[in-house]
């Protein structure tokens, strides 16, 4: 009995942790994508923010391999150590309602599709974002990153 409850455990820690990747729900005709993903603040508000700036990190320097595989991405900055080399210029692009928030898209967004998962400290919301890839590729062009 205690390792039927030990393995229904682990499974739930192990599904839970799963659970928060970014996954792909769809690739629009624009090329923009449109994700599932988790952010975590102190209060809804700033875990929908965290959320926003997770979907515009991984679309450029992880890529999104989870969820419908027919548009699975690599990430924009192929660059090794893209992050740390341009630290100043994506520093000022991730700021709190900073310029990140010009490529992400709420449109998708439906009633019911945001989760919220609470524990004593804080919140972790799940919700739909459209981030808009063409833009932000001609955006990190323009400004010499890419």
């Amino acid at each position: 009995m205690k390792k039927l409850i030990f393995a229904m455990f682990a499974l739930l820690l192990s599904a839970g942790a799963f659970a928060q990747e970014t996954e792909c729900i769809s690739k629009e005709l624009d090329g923009s994508l449109t994700l599932r993903v988790w952010g975590t603040g102190r209060n809804r508000t700033d875990a929908l923010e965290q959320a926003k700036k997770q979907a515009v990190y991984d679309v450029l320097f992880k890529g999104v391999a989870r969820g419908n595989t027919d548009y699975n991405m690599r990430p924009i900055m192929t660059e090794v150590n893209a992050r740390q080399r341009y630290q100043d210029y994506f520093d000022i692009f991730f700021m709190d309602r900073g310029e990140f928030l010009k490529y992400v898209s709420m449109e998708d967004k439906r009633a019911g599709s945001t989760r919220v998962k609470r524990n004593f400290r804080d919140v972790t919301v799940g919700t739909t974002v459209r981030v808009l890839v063409p833009q932000l590729r001609a955006r990190l062009k323009v400004d010499g990153v890419l």
